[in-house]
């Protein structure tokens, strides 16, 4: 049976066969000694996405460390409130801190972090922060829902429907307003240019 370690925009954790495009975690461990999950969903405000090779390594998934995570694109990552690592991924990370401060002094991995962990959950610690938003101001990148319960990806003037596999179906961007999943700081970095990696399905829409 496939473990609950699949990340979905809103940030929720399931179970699903589909293997994931992207690595990360939530800071350690987390999940029980059986491999299950119990109440908590994160074990500190270090979220990041990596990459699922990296020197070699192998890991004992959901063993004595990590409670590793996988995602299904960048932009799932990223509307989750995951960042780059920065061991795994040096470059990229380095591009987003720069674009997320908006400055040329690059700030520290922990104070994004602060600022993320702010954003992405309500005060409850644990229900994901929805931010109301104008539809033709996002850029691409970023994760809306207009319902609540089904998210979808800005990609230029289309909408595109996640699904663990891949994206379904590409919908008009519609006018009006809907609640954002990617938090403010990360659709500013996407704003300013940082370009995340898409699933080989939104191209092939």
């Amino acid at each position: 049976m496939p473990l609950q370690n699949r990340v979905s925009p809103f940030g929720e954790l399931f179970a699903d066969p589909a293997r994931g495009g992207w690595f990360g975690n939530r800071g350690g461990k987390f999940h029980r000694d059986d491999k299950t999950l119990g109440k908590r969903r994160h074990a500190s405000k270090q979220w990041i996405c990596c990459v699922l090779s990296f020197k070699g390594r192998q890991r004992d998934v959901w063993g004595r460390y990590y409670t590793e995570l996988f995602f299904m694109d960048e932009p799932t990552a990223l509307a989750a409130g995951h960042r780059p690592c920065f061991e795994c991924r040096r470059t990229e990370a380095t591009a987003f801190a720069e674009k997320f401060f908006g400055k040329s002094k690059r700030k520290s991995a922990g104070e994004m972090d602060l600022i993320l962990h702010g954003e992405r959950l309500d005060a409850d610690g644990r229900s994901k922060k929805l931010h109301p938003v104008s539809l033709g101001d996002l850029p691409d990148g970023v994760f809306v829902t207009l319902d609540g319960n089904e998210s979808f990806a800005v990609n230029g003037n289309r909408l595109l429907r996640w699904s663990p596999g891949g994206y379904t179906a590409a919908v008009a961007r519609p006018s009006g307003s809907a609640m954002m999943l990617t938090p403010p700081a990360i659709t500013k970095v996407l704003g300013r240019g940082y370009a995340p990696h898409w699933h080989s399905s939104a191209a092939s829409l």
